[in-house]
């Protein structure tokens, strides 16, 4: 499980909280989300940061939250990459927020 499992949620849902429920796996633990929701909210409601950065350890939690600025981009633990700003959550994804990349 990576450092960004301990951290408090960025998110907090205020409305919207009748829609149905969805399951998906965050880094190997099984989480819920509404159905609906990008991968970035279903995310963000449970962690303070989306992934670490793909040059360096750093955070990152999203920036324009609107598909332009290719600082969401999450994969999934079959190796698909998503912009998860804009990109629905589908039940049982299974997602990564670090991914060891070669050197």
């Amino acid at each position: 499980m990576s450092d960004l499992a301990a951290s408090p949620a960025q998110f907090r849902r205020l409305g919207e909280t009748g829609r149905e429920r969805i399951a998906f796996t965050l880094d190997g633990e099984e989480l819920h989300a509404m159905l609906g929701d990008t991968i970035m909210t279903a995310v963000l409601t449970h962690r303070s940061q989306l992934r670490q950065s793909d040059l360096s350890a750093s955070a990152r939690a999203g920036f324009c939250l609107m598909g332009a600025c290719q600082d969401c981009w999450i994969e999934s633990e079959f190796g698909a990459r998503y912009r998860a700003c804009s990109t629905l959550l589908v039940p049982g994804m299974r997602l990564l927020t670090n991914v060891e990349r070669p050197a």
